[in-house]
């Protein structure tokens, strides 16, 4: 139902204006209209070497008594809303400014070092395979001296799990090192995500371009744009995140260990890696523009070309019938009772000299 509806949509409403909106109408300085959820999901890993307990805090102040525990702690929010945001940061002490990057819409991603904490905000991405769409989920993630939060929108979704199983294992490297290296794991998590989306973006091009050169239509020319318009979301969310990382490596927060700095190096080369492939898809998409543009001009020349053809084999016809169709009182074979019958050899054997002439000369 889900791809029948997407057809459809295609296929009403082919350059999806509305989509076009959504990406271009972003305004990080407007209050933020987020619907709060009902409820909110709080997750508390705490762990050490030896150690691991995790639990569902069902409010948001049985979290407060992990801000001193001598091991990593890990709060996970699933949901963002304003009251228990405010409480946490708070209790934690995050800086007025980080609550509201945390509460915002739109923002870019950045990092920051404010109050002996570490702040960065970056997006998930995730692909809708049934609208072929790339969405974005903004993760906000705190770094302190023995906590790590992490705040979420969609508690249905995200790309922690892989992190969470980890965690089961004593021998694991998270459970080996400290805060800092928890702060590395979550955001190349994230920026590891980008390539299975980039991959499904690759698969939708290269399924365009087959269908381009077999079929070149109006809907063609709308799916180039529907991917154009992703690759921007794509390259809007990627391309900042390398500053992202390069503002952690230049940092000299005491929150990172010199030994968690190459971590962050292979983050960085990671991130660059991702940004010159999404360069390569939008060059892609610009190259199947102009395919499609190629095969239906090609397409245009070769109509022409038959129509230039028939013209011309009518044309001997269109002569000689004109000429007998004059008004004289005395015409060469008018009245011959073999006149009807050489007029239209002619008309035959004068096109079938010029078809074997264009087609000896490669005319068509």
């Amino acid at each position: 139902m889900g791809k029948r509806s997407s057809y459809l949509d295609l296929v009403l409403n082919p350059f999806n204006l509305l989509r076009t909106k959504r990406i271009l109408n972003v305004n990080p300085t407007v209050v933020p209209l987020r619907k709060e959820p009902d409820h909110i999901n709080l997750y508390v890993y705490d762990y050490d070497f030896e150690n691991l307990h995790q639990e569902k805090l069902a409010e948001v102040k049985d979290a407060f008594r992990y801000k001193h525990s001598a091991s990593v702690t890990w709060i996970n929010v699933d949901g963002i809303r304003r009251k228990d945001i405010e409480d946490i940061c708070n209790h934690f002490n995050i800086h007025s400014l980080v609550l509201e990057d945390i509460l915002s819409i739109g923002q870019r991603p950045k990092v920051d070092d404010i109050d002996g904490t570490m702040f960065c905000l970056l997006n998930m991405l995730y692909f809708n395979e049934n609208e072929s769409t790339v969405e974005t989920e903004q993760i906000s993630i705190v770094l302190g001296k023995q906590f790590v939060l992490s705040f979420q929108e969609d508690a249905s979704r995200d790309v922690f799990n892989p992190l969470r199983d980890k965690l089961q294992f004593r021998n694991n490297k998270i459970r080996q090192s400290g805060t800092d290296y928890l702060f590395y794991s979550l955001i190349d998590m994230i920026v590891d995500n980008y390539f299975l989306v980039m991959e499904k973006l690759s698969d939708k091009i290269e399924l365009l371009e087959e269908d381009i050169i077999r079929h070149p239509n109006k809907r063609s020319l709308a799916k180039i744009n529907q991917l154009r318009k992703e690759m921007i979301v794509l390259k809007r969310n990627i391309s900042p995140v390398r500053d992202m990382i390069n503002g952690i490596l230049r940092s000299e927060s005491p929150l990172i260990q010199e030994r968690t700095e190459k971590y962050f190096k292979d983050i960085y080369d990671h991130i660059v890696q991702a940004n010159d492939l999404a360069e390569n898809y939008r060059d892609m998409m610009m190259n199947l523009h102009d395919l499609y543009l190629s095969n239906v001009n090609l397409k245009m020349n070769e109509v022409m070309k038959v129509m230039a053809i028939v013209t011309c084999l009518l044309a001997p016809a269109t002569v000689i019938g004109g000429m007998f169709g004059m008004n004289f009182d005395v015409i060469p074979y008018a009245h011959h009772k073999w006149g009807f019958y050489l007029t239209c050899g002619m008309m035959i054997l004068i096109p079938l000299v010029m078809l074997y002439l264009f087609r000896k000369r490669g005319w068509f």
